[in-house]
C-alpha cells in the first residue's frame, strides 16, 4: 500500500480538535483539570492550534500513581490538554491503520474488544488440540522509539504529522531497567535507545498495535497457522501438531527480536487445548469456559469495598449498580451462571439495584 500524506489539515482542524476535547473528556468531566479546560473549551481549543501550526507546542509532564489489579501497575498520565492532542492525532492516523490491520488483533479497535477476541479464543478451542500462548516480556516498557518512528513512517508520509507523533513518543520513556541485548549489540547498546510507552496514554494503545502489526501478519501469511489471536501483547497460536507450534515459537521469538522484544520464558508455551487456556481473565476449555479464579477474587473484594464506601457516603448506589452490572455482564459471556448465583446468595446486593 502506497504511504499517506497531506493529514495535517484534518488533523489541526477545529472540528477534530473539538472532537478530541470531547473524547478525552468523556467519563471524566468531574475531574477539576477537565472540567477547568471545558468551561473554557473555545479558547483553550484555538489556543492549541495556533501552537500545533505554529510548532510552538510542547507536551507537559506525566502525573504518575499506581494501580492495584491483579498486580500494580504503574500509570503515567499527561496533562488534559496533551490528551486533546493524543485523541486528535489518533482519530486522523488510526483510520490509516486501521486498513493496514489484520483481523486477528482485538485491543482498542472498533467492533473487536474482549468479548470477541474470547469468543474466537472458546471457537479456536473446540477445534484445533494445541496452542502455543505467548506473553511478551515488558510490552510496553520495551517498544523501541527509534523501530516505533520507523514503522509508522512506513505508512505516513505527512512529515508534520510524524513530526508530532515523534513528540508524543519523546515525552515519556521507561525508567532504566535489566539492559537486555539482541543481535549485534555493542556493549552500550541497549543503554543508548530510548524505549517505552506510558501506561493509559490513547496514543500508547494504538502505537501498542501498530508495533506488533506485522507479526500479526507474519503469523498467518508465513506460519499459516491454524488461528492466531493477539490482544496487545497477548496471543494465541492454535494449531494440530504440538511440534509445528514449537517451531512456529521459534519463528517468533527471532521476528520479536528484530523489534527487540522478548516472550516471557515461563508463561509461554505448547500445550494440550483440553487443559484450559488461560486468556484474557478466563480459562476456556473445547466444551466450556469458566473466569479464573483471580477475577473472582478481585472482583469480590472490590464488591465489599464498593459497600462500605457506599455505607459512607462516598459512592452513589448508581454508581455501585454500574460497576456491578458491568462485571456481571462481562461474566455472562462465559459458563457462570452457578458463580453467579452464588455471589447473590453470599452477599446481599440489595442494597445497589442490580
Amino acid at each position: 500500500m502506497k504511504r499517506i500524506g497531506n493529514l495535517w489539515p484534518a488533523l489541526t482542524s477545529v472540528e477534530n480538535l473539538f472532537a478530541a476535547a470531547l473524547a478525552a473528556a468523556a467519563g471524566k468531566r468531574g475531574r477539576p483539570e477537565v472540567a477547568a479546560y471545558l468551561l473554557n473549551l473555545e479558547i483553550n481549543v484555538v489556543r492549541l492550534r495556533r501552537e500545533l501550526l505554529e510548532g510552538t507546542y510542547r507536551p507537559g509532564p506525566y502525573r504518575n500513581f499506581l494501580v492495584h489489579e491483579s498486580k500494580p501497575r504503574m500509570i503515567s498520565a499527561a496533562p488534559f490538554r496533551d490528551r486533546v492532542v493524543h485523541h486528535a492525532l489518533t482519530q486522523v492516523v488510526e483510520p490509516v491503520f486501521e486498513r493496514r490491520f489484520t483481523a486477528d488483533s482485538f485491543a482498542s479497535r472498533v467492533g473487536f474488544g474482549t468479548h470477541r477476541a474470547l469468543r474466537r479464543a472458546g471457537a479456536a478451542c473446540g477445534k484445533f488440540p494445541f496452542v502455543l500462548k505467548c506473553d511478551v516480556v515488558k510490552y510496553f516498557h520495551s517498544i523501541d522509539h527509534e523501530i516505533l518512528l520507523a514503522l509508522l513512517a512506513r505508512t505516513l508520509k505527512c512529515q508534520t504529522t510524524l513530526a508530532l507523533a515523534a513528540q508524543v513518543v519523546a515525552g515519556w520513556s521507561a525508567p532504566p531497567g535489566q539492559p537486555v541485548y539482541f543481535g549485534t549489540d555493542g556493549l552500550f547498546s541497549p543503554l543508548e535507545r530510548r524505549l517505552g510507552l506510558p501506561l493509559g496514554n490513547q496514543t500508547s494503545q494504538f502505537f501498542a498495535n501498530v508495533y506488533l502489526n506485522g507479526l500479526d501478519h507474519f503469523v498467518r501469511r508465513e506460519l499459516r497457522a491454524g488461528e492466531y489471536i493477539r490482544y496487545v501483547d497477548d496471543f494465541l497460536v492454535f494449531g494440530v501438531c504440538k511440534e509445528e507450534l514449537r517451531e512456529m515459537r521459534v519463528r517468533i521469538e527471532e521476528r520479536l527480536a528484530s523489534l527487540r522484544l522478548r516472550i516471557h520464558p515461563r508463561k509461554s508455551r505448547v500445550y494440550r487445548s483440553s487443559e484450559g487456556v488461560s486468556f484474557l481473565g478466563w480459562r476456556w476449555f473445547p466444551d466450556r469456559s469458566r473466569l479464573d479464579r483471580g477475577n473472582v477474587a478481585r472482583f469480590r473484594r472490590r464488591l465489599l469495598r464498593m459497600r462500605e464506601e457506599h455505607k459512607n457516603g462516598r459512592m452513589s448506589g448508581e454508581e455501585v449498580t454500574r460497576r456491578v452490572r458491568g462485571w456481571l455482564g462481562h461474566a455472562s459471556h462465559g459458563d457462570t451462571w452457578r458463580l453467579r448465583e452464588t455471589l447473590f446468595d453470599t452477599y446481599d446486593l440489595r442494597w445497589c439495584a442490580v
